[in-house]
């Protein structure tokens, strides 16, 4: 089972702060940096920095060598498909062919009122994903494509620019496990992603995408020593006002989380790979404390191989 770094850029993560992110992945052989893609803070508006997802992408895919990148995940409500189809092969030619497409629903609507960006029902918000995943993957792997769905039309496109990646880059599909996001996934991606679940959740959504790989989204606290988790743990824990005391609200959020020393995180995550996961993003909230990174790398994806 592999694992992947997971950064929620809307969270005051700075240009700097990336870079020396992205620096700490290759230096300890993290093969993977997945980011968010939102326009706006979920906990602290005013201090608000969220950089556009596939502008950061981009940028840092030209100052690295090694290090993959993908968004977990861009919300079909923010591009039209042809669009995305065209800024994802981009940042691939940009990186020499490191870049994975996660595609979701999108879910925030704060963010989608605050900036103009359509909200519509769930229902639709789905629909728009399937046609999106369809096109996209038509896009790359087609010379031309007609298209005429219930949201989206497409008029004899040239289909260019292809992805360096051959047959296409990855496409991941985001979800919970329902239909609407499946059965896309199923007929046009590589991936299936479901967040925040306990290893027996993530075994159920599992047996629902046979044939494609797995991967989960979760939260990471970890220390080399359980102490050293719990101090990091108290960081995130200050960073916000909660009606839950520290003890309590740790034990809830390590119920379907990555929690502990490395040897507890270890085994934590072999719970995950015993329940059918491919890959494991680890969401990293505490994005200017390098360390978990190096451990990352160096200590548990070793471990795991």
């Amino acid at each position: 089972m592999r694992l992947a770094l997971m950064i929620e850029g809307q969270e005051g993560v700075t240009w700097q702060d990336w870079c020396a992110l992205a620096d700490a992945c290759e230096k300890h052989g993290v093969d993977t940096l997945f980011r968010s893609d939102h326009y706006i803070s979920q906990g602290d508006e005013a201090h608000n920095v969220a950089h556009d997802a596939w502008t950061t992408i981009a940028g840092l895919a030209a100052r690295t060598s090694t290090l993959r990148f993908g968004t977990l995940v861009s919300p079909a409500t923010f591009r039209l498909p042809g669009l995305l189809a065209n800024v994802a092969a981009t940042a691939d030619h940009v990186s020499g062919g490191r870049i994975e497409l996660g595609l979701g629903a999108g879910w925030m609507e704060r963010e989608h009122r605050a900036y103009g960006f359509p909200f519509p029902e769930t229902r639709t918000r789905v629909e728009m994903l399937a046609e999106q995943v369809e096109i996209v993957h038509r896009l790359w792997t087609e010379e031309r494509v007609d298209f005429h769905g219930r949201h989206y039309t497409l008029e004899d496109a040239p289909a260019q620019p292809k992805p360096v990646q051959q047959p296409r880059l990855p496409l991941l599909v985001g979800g919970s496990g329902g239909r609407g996001t499946v059965e896309p996934a199923l007929a046009f991606a590589d991936e299936y992603n479901t967040p925040f679940v306990s290893p027996n959740e993530a075994a159920t959504v599992r047996a629902k995408v046979p044939g494609l790989r797995f991967s989960v989204m979760t939260g990471f606290l970890v220390g080399e020593t359980h102490e050293e988790m719990r101090e990091r743990a108290h960081t995130l824990y200050a960073r916000r006002p909660r009606e839950q005391g520290f003890d309590e609200w740790l034990a809830a959020y390590s119920e379907r989380c990555v929690v502990g020393s490395v040897d507890e995180a270890v085994a934590r995550l072999q719970e995950y790979e015993r329940a059918g996961c491919d890959r494991v993003m680890l969401q990293h909230l505490l994005h200017t404390d390098l360390e978990p990174v190096r451990l990352i790398g160096r200590e548990l994806a070793p471990a795991l191989a």
